[in-house]
């Protein structure tokens, strides 16, 4: 009876550590929209959508999320509603501060960056252009990170593929792959982003079955995905059509997938009624892993 009453106070022992050791992560990927007068024309401004999304982020308690189509005074206006938060990435048409960012955001409090690096979905990764049959440049950020309070690290790109460009896409998908087995990655990784395509196209594919990164989507049962991630401002929704998506290597468990369909009531300036409005026109996905 003792060496069995050691054995088990041994396993509630060593099941503690697992826990403590098997740091938790909330990751995200929320295209915010660029902010444009036609939004603010039909009552979708950013000034009224930032709050919000800033709200999000701190109720669902994102600890790292890739975000797409942010300028940069739309950053900076969420890191002025986010002071734990900051981010790394630069503007995709000059590769400094000029056009839309993949910019990865990240809790101050809980991770640090080792180092980072951007790159173009291009033939030419090393500077602003665009790749086979793009008609925009599409550029990938990506980082090293480390968690405080464990030291455990992981990899993280995020990118916004082209929303014509077929090859662009499938090419995209190659180069990331490329990129990933160039740098001899042995740690965890994760890709993120809006791929402008659904779980069916080639390019999705070719990352979901290339044995390196695989959706994590249906690396879990506890999901709360009943709407696609494209919502058009509420006038595009869609049931399954996932076109934002976020990519694991194994060393991850998936604990919980969502797809977060929040929105906000907002009085219509031409109306005078009260809208249920969105605060962009995707809606985020979080996924809740641990190591």
């Amino acid at each position: 009876m003792k060496k069995l009453f050691l054995a088990m106070c041994f396993s509630v022992a060593m099941m503690s550590m697992v826990e403590v050791n098997a740091q938790k992560l909330n990751l995200a990927t929320y295209n915010l929209r660029n902010a444009n007068k036609e939004d603010s024309t039909d009552g979708n401004g950013w000034g009224k959508r930032f709050p919000v999304i800033a709200n999000m982020v701190k109720y669902y308690g994102f600890d790292i999320w890739g975000t797409q189509e942010g300028k940069s005074w739309q950053l900076q206006d969420l890191i002025n509603q986010l002071p734990d938060y900051s981010y790394i990435g630069i503007g995709r048409d000059d590769g400094k501060k000029e056009g839309e960012y993949s910019a990865i955001f990240y809790n101050k409090k809980k991770i640090t960056v080792v180092e980072s690096g951007n790159f173009w979905l291009s033939q030419d990764t090393t500077k602003p252009n665009k790749g086979w049959d793009a008609v925009l440049p599409r550029i990938c950020t990506w980082g090293k990170f480390k968690l405080i309070k464990s030291g455990k690290e992981f990899y993280m790109f995020n990118l916004h593929m082209d929303h014509i460009g077929v090859v662009a896409r499938a090419e995209s998908s190659k180069l990331i792959l490329a990129k990933i087995k160039n740098m001899k990655v042995k740690i965890p990784i994760v890709l993120t982003g809006d791929f402008n395509v659904n779980q069916s196209s080639e390019s999705f594919l070719l990352l979901d079955k290339s044995n390196v990164l695989k959706d994590s989507y249906r690396l879990t049962n506890n999901k709360l995905a009943s709407a696609g991630t494209y919502n058009g401002f509420g006038n595009n929704l869609h049931k399954d059509e996932r076109i934002d998506h976020i990519f694991l290597s194994d060393a991850w468990k998936v604990n919980a997938y969502g797809i977060l369909t929040d929105g906000y009531v907002d009085k219509d300036e031409k109306s005078g009624k009260y809208l249920m409005r969105y605060p962009s026109d995707h809606f985020p996905v979080l996924t809740k892993l641990s190591f």
